[in-house]
């Protein structure tokens, strides 16, 4: 049923009552089996479920007031902390906004986004006919169908969305000269491009691909960040009149030089000369691709926009879903210490500032989209434990990073370790954990 402005109101009134009552959370050991009993005794299976694969033999549970639960994080000290909330309708529920670091502590304007709604529905809907929408699921999904139907399964349906896409380009061939792809950092931007490549050049379309990154302004003329630094996120620090022209160019069959970013020195070089013909649409991909700033010479029906982002709707039970960040961190984190030689604490230190970067260009973008790809593998995470578990565990105890890194761990840990053998050399996820056979074009 549809949460009703009564019903929000009474939630509303009974949370300011528990704020003001400022109820301790208290801190609780009790064995496994301990805690099995009760959730046994409390009818509560999917919390019974994620026990089997809990490797301690203790767990801390919560109290408050009475009530008693297990929720994968450190508490604050009481319900009088929690002082900055917003309920608001949203059909057939309702939405909680509370405040982020991303905008210093304060909870960030509301803006209504149904196709991310859509694409979270779409995920939820799939997780659950696959039985692989929770960590137990997953697990049951790996010991049950093995680790090769389970690769096979999720990769088909990243083959369908590709198919799909490939569908309505070929259908409208003849106007789309410019494809566009997005999303935020770690999406897997760049093995997509690629084998978006592929399922175009098996429909006889030819595209070719071009880097924005070659089109940045000298490093001097760049916009300055908070810090004073040369803020590379930002769309300014792209040649955007050079991006406009020389692509429109391209589309009306000019002959453009196209430039090559240096990055070792800062500044553009000469690049080469490039004709397109008119039956070759080109690929651009980055974070600003969606920015209409960036192709504001190419008319609207000339252009096909993809959003592609990790979208999981992946629980621990019934109570406690997996941040899509974290599922993005953890992914940076191991590419960067692969291929960068970057440890997980300067993977961490930067995210805040990619994240910002992301609020600001990126999020927005996704509405706009012509079709938005899903880039999450719902096997990756026990693909990617044994990658991350090793380098997050280097983070001292000292740190400010520390109780993050404590977090991500513990969330990997309830998933069983999964062999990547099987994993083909044209996955998404090889993007981060090596063996693709695009790494030459490693994001």
């Amino acid at each position: 049923s549809v949460a009703s402005s009564t019903m929000i109101k009474q939630i509303e009134t009974e949370l300011d009552r528990i704020i003001k009552a400022d109820i301790p959370f208290i801190r609780n050991k009790m064995s496994v089996a301990e805690a099995r009993e009760f959730y046994k005794k409390t009818k509560q299976d999917d919390k019974l479920a994620i026990l089997d694969y809990r490797p301690e033999n203790t767990v801390h549970m919560y109290e408050c007031d009475g009530y008693q639960n297990y929720m994968y994080g450190r508490m604050v000290p009481s319900t009088g902390f929690l002082t900055k909330w917003v309920l608001r309708p949203y059909a057939p529920g309702i939405i909680v906004q509370y405040p982020r670091s991303e905008t210093k502590g304060e909870i960030p304007p509301f803006e209504d986004a149904p196709t991310f709604s859509q694409t979270l529905k779409e995920a939820r809907t799939w997780g659950n006919l696959a039985d692989a929408g929770s960590i137990p699921g997953i697990n049951k999904m790996i010991k049950q169908n093995g680790t090769i139907d389970f690769i096979s399964m999720c990769e088909a349906r990243h083959n369908k969305m590709l198919g799909e896409i490939g569908d309505l380009i070929e259908k409208n061939r003849g106007d789309i000269r410019l494809i566009c792809i997005a999303g935020p950092s770690s999406s897997g931007k760049t093995t997509f491009s690629n084998r978006l490549r592929v399922e175009l050049l098996s429909r006889g379309i030819k595209p070719i691909r071009l880097s924005i990154d070659d089109y940045y302004l000298p490093r001097k003329l760049a916009p300055l960040d908070e810090n004073g630094k040369p803020d590379l996120e930002d769309i300014h620090a792209l040649d955007i009149t050079l991006f406009n022209q020389n692509i429109a160019d391209l589309i009306a069959g000019v002959e453009v030089e196209i430039p090559k970013f240096d990055f070792h020195i800062g500044q553009r070089v000469k690049g080469r000369k490039l004709i397109v013909p008119t039956d070759q649409p080109i690929i651009i991909e980055g974070i600003h691709a969606l920015n209409d700033t960036l192709t504001s010479l190419i008319p609207t029906r000339q252009k096909f926009r993809i959003y592609i982002a990790p979208q999981a709707q992946l629980n621990f039970d019934n109570q406690n879903p997996l941040s899509l960040t974290d599922l993005r961190l953890l992914r940076r984190i191991v590419r960067d210490y692969k291929y960068r030689n970057a440890s997980a604490l300067e993977t961490m230190r930067m995210w805040p500032s990619v994240r910002k970067g992301e609020f600001k260009w990126i999020y927005q973008t996704q509405e706009s989209a012509d079709y938005v790809f899903n880039s999450f593998l719902n096997y990756e995470l026990p693909i990617m434990r044994k990658y991350a578990i090793p380098v997050l565990s280097e983070i001292s105890n000292e740190s400010k990073y520390f109780a993050q890194a404590e977090r991500l761990i513990r969330m990997l840990k309830y998933f069983i370790n999964m062999d990547d053998t099987w994993v083909p050399c044209n996955s998404l996820i090889r993007e981060f954990i090596g063996g693709s056979c695009y790494a030459d074009d490693a994001e």
